[in-house]
């Protein structure tokens, strides 16, 4: 089956032995799609990288950005100001709904329930709203920096978020209300795709996959980052690890994040939003006119990038995938001399085989569906 976009969530292919209508064996191939983007980001100066890794996984952007700027912030031991912490977690968290939102949309709309798709696309929208308010671009914001972000918030962002997290709650009960008790639903996810915790281990998965087999291994938990520590939420599982666990846990989830947000907006501190190291970070514009040091730091940091000492470091971070990491080498240049990336679509793939064995060829795409939203990642 494929390579063919729309039924298979990316490009991908997927070799299938069946007997009758029953899926005996299935073997992934991806490859399809090659954009050399770990190749390209050791060619280029480490601040001109993150709009590179970005583009990896078009619903999960400040991920990427994320997990990159913080293996190179280790590197260069940079503190990111406690402002910018939270206006990033602020920013990441919107966009674990944002995919979130296009799992569930694009998944019932498998199974048949288009109007699903308009409605979770209609609170996407808004999300989109805000990260063009923020950043001035709805995707590929590069609103991460190293050190930081790249600007404040800017004025009335704060109200028009908060109107966003007063009306998401009442949106997932409408989903819920729609979906969890439909028999239809309940045919086509409860008992399919059943996969333990002891083999979903084994094959390296991560995330919502993961925890919906009962599983509660969250890295804003585990290894808390950019602040994490400082919020309070839960970390949603499921019992048996099927399709249905899968749906359950990321609507609850996305109800976490909302709780999460509205944590760091009431918490959210003064300060600046990025390191004042101007060997890392430009200097702001107001200095440009009165400091030739200021000046000559934009030059150099333009022209050559920072110098990154020698050495390398690994950064990982819950995605909305899973575990999503960063490794980033150091020989003493301005240019990285590795970019890798553990993207968690490619390892969760893996498991796809043993999920869909034994089960009718029909239940395959609902399960690839819960599996990962259009596979972000894999073809990187």
């Amino acid at each position: 089956m494929g390579p063919h976009h729309p039924a298979t969530h990316g490009v991908l292919r997927l070799l299938t032995t069946l007997e009758g209508e029953v899926i005996r064996d299935v073997k992934p191939i991806i490859g399809y799609l090659h954009t050399g983007i770990e190749k390209t980001a050791e060619d280029k100066a480490y601040w001109k990288v993150i709009p590179v890794v970005e583009r990896m996984d078009y619903l999960a952007y400040y991920f990427n950005a994320m997990a990159y700027c913080g293996a190179v912030e280790d590197l260069l031991g940079v503190e990111v100001p406690k402002r910018a912490q939270y206006l990033r977690v602020i920013h990441l968290e919107l966009n674990r709904i944002m995919s979130h939102l296009v799992w569930l949309g694009t998944t019932m709309l498998d199974l048949g329930a288009i109007s699903i798709l308009w409605y979770a696309f209609r609170e996407r929208e808004t999300v989109l709203d805000l990260f063009e308010y923020s950043s001035g671009q709805r995707m590929h914001t590069r609103y991460f920096q190293i050190g930081g972000v790249v600007e404040d918030i800017p004025a009335g962002w704060a109200t028009k978020l908060q109107r966003f997290l007063d009306e998401m709650p009442t949106r997932l009960d409408q989903y819920e209300a729609m979906l969890s008790k439909n028999e239809i639903i309940l045919q086509r996810l409860k008992n399919v795709g059943v996969l333990d915790a002891r083999r979903l281990q084994e094959w390296g998965v991560s995330g919502p996959l993961l925890r919906a087999a009962g599983v509660p291994w969250d890295l804003r938990k585990a290894t808390p980052y950019s602040s994490y520590d400082d919020f309070d939420f839960k970390v949603p599982v499921g019992t048996i690890g099927d399709n249905y666990d899968r749906y359950a846990v990321r609507v609850a989830e996305m109800r976490e994040s909302v709780k999460i947000i509205q944590q760091a907006l009431d918490g959210l501190p003064e300060g600046p939003t990025i390191t004042e190291d101007r060997k890392v970070a430009l200097p702001p514009r107001h200095e440009l006119a009165t400091s030739m040091e200021a000046l000559i730091h934009h030059f150099k940091l333009v022209t050559e990038g920072m110098r990154v000492p020698e050495g390398e470091a690994y950064f990982p971070i819950e995605g909305p995938r899973g575990e999503l990491g960063c490794f980033v080498r150091s020989n003493g240049s301005s240019k990285p001399a590795r970019v890798h990336m553990r993207d968690p679509s490619f390892v969760n793939l893996q498991a796809f085989g043993d999920m869909a064995r034994g089960e009718y060829i029909a239940d395959m795409i609902a399960t690839l569906a819960c599996l990962d939203p259009l596979l972000g990642g894999i073809d990187r």
